[in-house]
């Protein structure tokens, strides 16, 4: 019998169990997935908490993982046994030593890539895709605002952004989370503790305001963020981990300069098959080439998930974080 980190009614940290867990034979569009490693993400902390409810209770939490397909069922084209793969989305059930999952989901994986690697970065490669290709299709020339551009999302942001040409603003907690933002393409990291970042926005685009701002915090960050845009900008929210952002009306955005808004998810972006391995293919060529580095600076066994959630609500944690089962 294999084990997981089992949740039979949301709360804190404390409310996840490591426990006997059978996932059961793959039927038919199915994998028997073993995994490698899975990844540490700030919707793994939703879902625990009841924020983003379950399917159902009891239940297996986690977005992400890698590792080797161990059994196929009737009808599966995209993947085999023995197959190296890596997946990251719904439904939710990677804190598991072994799980079941939709083998449409699964994306083979290259020589180049590790299992440990695709873990830190299938979901936060992924959403750094959507964001810069889709919210808004991020060109040379462009200046952006990321926040929290020393976590997982922004350092892979920070990188690709810079690589495509743009000049890269980003707010960090402390000197040290500067210095690695910095490090990995941030040109303007701004400490939010202790400057107000809608002032040294303006500062650094000399009044111009920038073309996108990528805000995961939500509701601490805003209304703010909105200020540091131009005239008809971008405003993607795609994340709360300060809270969810109150009710807005509209015509805020009218006010503040005909501004865009939306408000995305990595299941809507990557719904299609196609969609999918392009986002995939388009991450993995990044990482391959070296445009985007992948490194995983906090590595927890998955048997004490809830260490790890402490830390990632605690801020704790910098860039990418696996467990490993």
């Amino acid at each position: 019998m294999t084990k997981a980190i089992v949740i039979h009614e949301t709360g804190g940290p404390e409310v996840m169990r490591w426990e006997e867990f059978d996932p059961g034979a793959p039927g038919p569009g199915e994998a028997l997935l073993r995994h490698e490693a899975v990844g540490l993400n700030f919707i793994d902390v939703y879902h625990r908490s009841g924020l983003y409810p379950l399917p159902s209770l009891p239940g297996v939490i986690g977005m992400e993982g890698a590792g080797i397909v161990e059994a196929v069922g009737d009808g599966v084209t995209e993947a085999a046994v023995g197959d190296r793969v890596a997946y990251a989305g719904l439904p939710p059930g990677a804190y598991a030593e072994k799980r079941r999952i939709p083998a449409h989901r699964l994306i083979r994986l290259p020589d180049t890539i590790s299992s440990t690697q695709a873990a830190a970065m299938m979901l936060q490669g992924m959403t750094a895709r959507y964001l810069l290709r889709g919210c808004y299709p991020v060109k040379a020339g462009d200046t952006i605002l990321i926040h929290a551009a020393a976590g997982g999302v922004g350092l892979i942001v920070c990188q690709w952004a810079r690589h495509l040409g743009a000049t890269v603003i980003g707010t960090v907690g402390s000197e040290e989370k500067a210095e690695l933002a910095r490090a990995n393409g941030c040109h303007h990291p701004i400490l939010y503790k202790t400057e107000d970042f809608p002032e040294r926005v303006k500062a650094v685009t000399e009044g111009r305001g920038v073309d996108v701002v990528y805000d995961s915090v939500g509701q601490a960050t805003f209304m703010k963020s909105l200020d540091c845009l131009r005239p008809m900008g971008t405003m993607v929210s795609f994340g709360q981990s300060s809270g969810p952002v109150p009710p807005l009306d509209t015509a805020v955005l009218a006010a503040k300069g005909s501004l865009f808004l939306t408000r995305p998810s990595l299941m809507t972006y990557t719904a299609r098959r196609e969609d999918l391995t392009a986002h995939a293919g388009d991450l993995f060529d990044v990482v391959s080439r070296g445009a985007v580095t992948i490194a995983v600076r906090n590595t927890y066994p998955l048997a004490e998930a809830a260490r790890a959630h402490r830390d990632l609500e605690d801020r704790k944690t910098v860039g990418s974080s696996v467990l490993i089962p």
